[in-house]
């Protein structure tokens, strides 16, 4: 069980490869034209926790994560693939290459340009000529198309091994999109939710392929909407109406080309920037007339609308969207350290609801098959192998292949 990977999809020319920049510093290019992406980046990124360092008064030396001034950055994975445009599920544009690297994305980021500047291609247009609820629609039907015909393919074989052959049909099913990176129980929500008939699957029609592979998108793959662009002025209407109309994702306004330019200036030493703050510090007295005047211009928007919205993006989906925990493996449940004495080394992110023995088994697969107990280092209390685990747990695992 690893950290989820998340993908950042929409058309072409919203600020996806922008966005992705601005979360990872990885130099990937960007330019103001149709399919500059060919080939999908995949960077780091961090999410933001608490660091329970404080709460135990003890100064810790991170080697999986970092921890600035009692806040973890956690790395995570993510992925920023080419846009889409209309007619992507059925290969236009190249889309079912770009499609096909979303099969082990776990959640996507859909940006949309919230100052309705580019049309259906992606192309440039008058700002506030194009409603961003419809590439919200465009973007979510082209997934499902795409999950629909991996559903379709063969469809005869599982026919005939539900209705000749007598198998599970959920089994099958589930067998049959292992490579789409979900588990059983996404197909079983999505079966239900969907309403289609699970004992008799050569009944199936488009309406019921469709259907189904919507709620798997929507349960396996969830979407956040990131209302890029909303430094534009005619943007906050947009915003508006994209927090009003959409109902099943949440809405975050941000502007990626102002987190990049933060963080661009805070790797320069001009200013001392925390991503996810909604100010930053002038630290240099060398700033030209322009870079004052630009980073004037950002702290109007930062004030207006409480951040950029790049981070809380990544917190939103892994703290909300995947419900995500941070524990803490530490060897010594009294020093709190590692095998090397490094304080609280470790900041793992693992859904909510693992048990001890499934933490183990993240760690190392051995350290789970030798598993006696678990403390938990606050209490010093023993746990049994299916203690559910809480956020901000810090836990020694006990086993006879060793001590983590």
């Amino acid at each position: 069980m690893g950290t989820p990977l998340i993908g950042i999809v929409g058309k072409t020319n919203v600020g996806k490869t922008t966005l992705f920049s601005a979360l990872t510093l990885v130099p990937a290019k960007i330019e103001n034209r149709q399919f500059t992406t060919i080939e999908p980046n995949v960077g780091i990124a961090y999410v933001k926790a608490p660091c329970v360092c404080k709460e135990l008064n003890v100064a810790d030396n991170p080697k999986n994560s970092l921890c600035i001034n009692g806040t973890r950055y956690i790395p995570v994975k993510v992925m920023d693939v080419a846009g889409l445009i209309p007619g992507a599920h059925k290969g236009l544009g190249l889309g079912n290459k770009f499609l096909d690297e979303l099969r082990t994305a776990d959640a996507l980021i859909h940006v949309v340009d919230a100052a309705g500047s580019t049309d259906e291609e992606g192309k440039p247009c008058e700002p506030g000529s194009r409603n961003p609820l419809d590439d919200v629609k465009l973007i979510d039907d082209e997934i499902t198309f795409w999950i629909a015909g991996i559903v379709k393919r063969d469809w005869n074989q599982v026919v005939r091994r539900v209705e000749v052959l007598k198998e599970n049909f959920t089994e099958v099913l589930t067998l049959r999109l292992s490579g789409l990176s979900l588990k059983k129980s996404h197909v079983v929500q999505a079966l239900r939710k969907a309403g289609v008939d699970i004992k008799k699957p050569s009944s199936w029609v488009e309406d019921d392929f469709f259907s189904f592979s919507r709620e798997l998108r929507r349960i396996a793959k969830p979407i956040i909407i990131a209302a890029n662009k909303a430094d534009v002025s005619i943007a906050e209407k947009n915003i508006d109406l994209l927090k009003a109309e959409v109902k099943d994702a949440i809405v975050v306004p941000c502007s990626a080309e102002i987190e990049l330019a933060l963080r661009r200036a805070a790797e320069k030493k001009l200013i001392a920037y925390d991503p996810g703050a909604n100010s930053f510090t002038v630290i240099s007295n060398r700033l030209t007339d322009e870079q004052q005047r630009a980073l004037d211009r950002i702290n109007k928007f930062l004030k207006r609308w409480g951040g950029t919205g790049v981070q809380d993006l990544l917190n939103i989906v892994y703290f909300k969207l995947l419900d995500m925990i941070v524990v803490y493996p530490v060897s010594d449940p009294i020093k709190l350290t590692n095998h090397e004495g490094s304080v609280l080394p470790d900041a793992l992110l693992v859904p909510r609801g693992t048990t001890v023995r499934e933490l183990a088994r993240i760690i190392h697969e051995e350290l789970s098959k030798g598993f006696l107990f678990a403390i938990d280092a606050r209490s010093k209390r023993r746990l049994n192998a299916d203690y559910v685990l809480n956020d901000r747990d810090v836990i020694t695992i006990v086993s006879t292949y060793g001590r983590r």
